[in-house]
């Protein structure tokens, strides 16, 4: 009886993976591409402050229209877009947007106090410099990462991480040039993400590829339609890993 009762549970080549194969119950809860959201708040919020920083506009009251786009347009859409990029299983949509996001919440926070006049505006701040190394040192890796996966998203996070390398040296030594320079590498990852968010938002919309971002390994050529293997048996049926 007992070894009647392990055959049935282990499969005829005594296989467990059969059984939960068999009795496993899946629902399955698809979710869109986060970083379309994510990539459009990092491209706005980069953009705006980027353009500040390289002198294109400012005054005195710079500040109150700065921190609330910041720190809600750049930090809580893309905090929110790492949670839906966590569901969907992808690390490194993840860790960017959830890094970024935190950091322009802290910028947008950085501005109000300098908004109420609690701070001054910290046009050059050793302290400021290290949010940067911090940046730059998570941003640099996660390029290498994304060069596996997106030609497009690697030239954005190569972008951003000159940008917070040149931004962190120019507020630690104080050299405006610097600062410039990293103002300008944030407006180019800032067009950057602007255009690999619009091809996610297009090729999702026309279910074909619009804007060719050099997806590794995926249609990529305007025109071609979009193929999503079943994965099955090892992810779950009809559900796509990542973005």
């Amino acid at each position: 009886m007992t070894h009647a009762v392990e055959r049935d549970r282990f499969g005829a080549d005594g296989s467990e993976f059969d059984f939960w194969r068999d009795h496993a119950q899946i629902s399955l809860q698809p979710v869109a591409a986060p970083s379309v959201l994510g990539l459009f708040a990092l491209a706005g919020a980069t953009f705006i402050v980027a353009a500040h920083l390289a002198g294109w506009y400012g005054n005195p009251s710079t500040p109150e229209y700065l921190f609330p786009f910041a720190a809600l347009f750049g930090g809580l859409a893309q905090l929110l877009a790492a949670m839906w990029a966590f569901r969907a299983r992808d690390t490194l949509a993840t860790a960017i947007h959830g890094t970024w996001g935190s950091f322009w919440l802290a910028y947008g926070v950085l501005y109000l106090l300098v908004a109420v006049g609690t701070l001054t505006t910290p046009a050059s701040s050793s302290g400021l410099g290290y949010w940067f190394i911090a940046l730059a040192a998570i941003t640099w890796v996660a390029a290498i990462a994304a060069l596996a996966e997106n030609v497009g998203l690697a030239l954005v996070l190569l972008a951003l991480a000159g940008g917070a390398t040149c931004s962190a040296v120019g507020l630690l030594i104080n050299v405006s040039a610097w600062r410039t320079t990293g103002a300008w590498f944030f407006v180019v990852a800032a067009v950057l993400a602007w255009y690999v968010a619009s091809a996610m938002l297009l090729e999702s919309t026309f279910r074909r590829v619009v804007l060719p971002i050099g997806k590794i390994g995926r249609a990529n050529r305007p025109g071609r339609v979009i193929r999503h293997a079943i994965q099955y048996m090892e992810g779950e049926p009809g559900v796509k890993v990542g973005q």
